[in-house]
């Protein structure tokens, strides 16, 4: 088999993809192709017909498609190969990408390979709901593509697992198509969506949200008959005797997304056992050089707009390493306690500005962050609200960097 060589493959054609691919061709590099396992380029935007989309980037509330549309339109006008119904089934240390294609088999070797595979949902088995396996039971993503994509209803009496953004948007979407939303169940103390989210799916349509609730069994033989929510203690272990039993022909879980990554692994790229996403530098450059990543596929973001930017951002870096350009050792850890669920990258030079995206573990209100090496404090910010479900992004200047230290990141 031919091997054709490219500067830059990249692997999905998501918001991340398409805005490392412009940023890239924007820095000189012309020898790129996008691989994309679906008929059409702009990922997961294609099913979210909902606006809100653009806000940060383009100043303007856009849907989904609209966004993506952006992107792949300028992709087009820049002539960037892209490959779709391309499912990418290998990749090496030595950037050797495979991907079993329409025409057949294909192998690239990279300079560089861009991850932008995003993410997937957990499922019923992921999160191990006992009771029988009928029809009726969907991740929000797939109820998402039935409604939006091929325009079919999939129930009239619905219960929602979980208050993650796209099981509160679908909560909205299913009342608006004539469903009835029963509740949407939290195991969680506080909503795992954005409070916008909350506001205008749930509030603005009378849907009753349950903190510390979860499904504890599912009945039905064909279909979905009924559920039955519990209340949970502190440990998230359902309290006995609060059983409460609801008649629903649908079940919708919006339970959480983990990065894809299998090919990452095969490429002997490590993850960290809380983004489940790549390790990375500043740079946003895995442990395996030349191989970088960015979007959902290394964390999972609140807002599409900051794919895009963290796309672009590694584009830049990308294209200095395609051209010969040493880039700075990043030799300092960035680490945090139980106070922050992750942060990203995970390693600095702390010879340039960095900017630190990070999510906290649990809400509060007038807390503050803080950067410390050793005992000293080196960057602190003040926050009103401090909230899981958004994303937060620090700027941290060179000059704040004492040594070459560890930096730990807590809220303080």
């Amino acid at each position: 088999m031919n091997i054709i060589k490219k500067d830059a493959v990249i692997l999905g054609g998501g918001p991340a993809g398409l805005a490392a691919a412009l940023k890239l061709k924007e820095k000189g590099i012309d020898n790129i192709i996008i691989l994309e396992r679906e008929k059409k380029t702009g990922g997961i935007l294609r099913q979210c017909i909902h606006d809100g989309f653009g806000i940060v980037r383009f100043k303007e509330a856009l849907s989904g498609p609209e966004y993506a549309d952006r992107f792949v339109q300028e992709v087009q006008r820049q002539n960037i190969e892209v490959q779709t119904e391309a499912t990418v089934i290998g990749l090496t240390n030595d950037k050797i990408v495979t991907a079993a294609t329409k025409e057949g088999l294909k192998k690239y070797q990279a300079k560089v390979v861009i991850l932008t595979m995003g993410c997937r949902e957990r499922t019923r088995g992921a999160i191990s709901i006992p009771g029988t396996r009928p029809a009726g039971v969907y991740t929000a993503g797939v109820a998402q593509s039935y409604i939006n994509l091929k325009n079919i209803m999939i129930g009239k009496k619905v219960v929602i697992l979980g208050s993650g953004d796209i099981g509160l948007i679908m909560a909205r979407r299913l009342t608006l198509e004539g469903a009835e939303v029963l509740a949407v169940i939290e195991k969680q103390p506080y909503p795992s969506g954005l409070p916008r989210n909350i506001e205008q799916c749930l509030n603005d349509y009378n849907i009753p949200l349950y903190l510390s609730h979860t499904v504890t069994n599912i009945q039905g033989k064909e279909r979905l008959e009924s559920v039955t929510v519990s209340k949970v203690d502190e440990k998230g272990q359902a309290i006995e005797g609060t059983e409460k039993e609801y008649n629903c022909d649908t079940l919708i879980l919006s339970v959480g997304l983990i990065p894809e990554n299998e090919l990452s692994l095969q490429a002997g790229v490590e993850l960290h056992p809380r983004t489940k996403g790549p390790i990375v530098d500043e740079n946003l450059q895995t442990n395996v050089e030349g191989i970088y990543a960015a979007g959902n596929v290394l964390h999972v973001h609140d807002l599409v707009d900051f794919v895009s930017i963290e796309g672009e951002k590694l584009a830049e870096s990308a294209a200095k390493y395609i051209k010969g350009e040493k880039g700075y050792e990043s030799i300092i850890p960035v680490t945090t306690d139980h106070t922050i669920n992750n942060v990203v990258p995970q390693k600095i030079s702390g010879e340039q500005d960095v900017e630190i995206s990070l999510r906290v573990s649990k809400p509060s209100k007038d807390g503050q962050i803080i950067m410390q090496q050793g005992n000293k404090v080196i960057m602190m910010k003040k926050f009103k609200k401090l909230n899981p479900a958004e994303m937060i992004h620090i700027k941290l200047k060179k000059e704040e960097i004492q040594s070459k230290e560890e930096i730990k990141v807590v809220v303080g």
